[in-house]
């Protein structure tokens, strides 16, 4: 079982570099958007978002992964240790598909080609808290609440609504 605290350990290391790169790219595309006239400013602009995506952000997606899937073969009982993991998947899935989001949307910016506005991507920087909330919150009581589930994603909801009506105001 000792292997399996420190693969533990790995997990959340690797998850906590693959969130910060979550959290971080979209603000940087906020900044890429609204100071697109400022050429010099993007380029730099441009490289780091390269920088964390590749080097950081992709490499802590798949560590977090292959650990998750080792954390499953040294302990083959989490897949009945009820419908919080299934839950946890579930969300996941979404923020992997966040993730790789992510990069179409990089490259979208690399190439000019991006039509979205600073307010999207505040908003959309919104995503990866509800989703981190919502997986702490089964992997850490090891249940599945349909109340703590919808309340979580009504109040990102609302958060994201508002976001979004500051720029109809603006």
């Amino acid at each position: 079982m000792e292997h399996y605290k420190w693969l533990l350990a790995f997990h959340i290391i690797a998850l906590m570099s693959w969130m910060a790169m979550l959290f971080y790219l979209p603000r940087l595309f906020v900044y890429h958007v609204e100071h697109a006239e400022k050429k010099e400013f993007v380029d730099v602009v441009k490289i780091q978002e390269y920088k964390i995506y590749k080097y950081i952000g992709l490499p802590a997606f798949w560590a977090t992964l292959t650990s998750g899937l080792g954390m499953i073969l040294l302990d083959p009982q989490l897949l009945s240790s009820g419908g919080w993991i299934y839950a946890k998947f579930t969300v996941l899935m979404s923020l992997t598909l966040y993730s790789f989001s992510l990069e179409k949307y990089r490259l979208e910016l690399a190439n000019d080609t991006c039509t979205k506005d600073g307010k999207f991507f505040r908003a959309y920087n919104e995503v990866p808290t509800a989703l981190a909330i919502l997986i702490v919150g089964y992997v850490i009581t090891k249940s599945f609440s349909w109340a703590f589930t919808l309340i979580t994603l009504g109040i990102f909801a609302m958060i994201i609504d508002m976001i979004l009506d500051a720029k109809k105001k603006s």
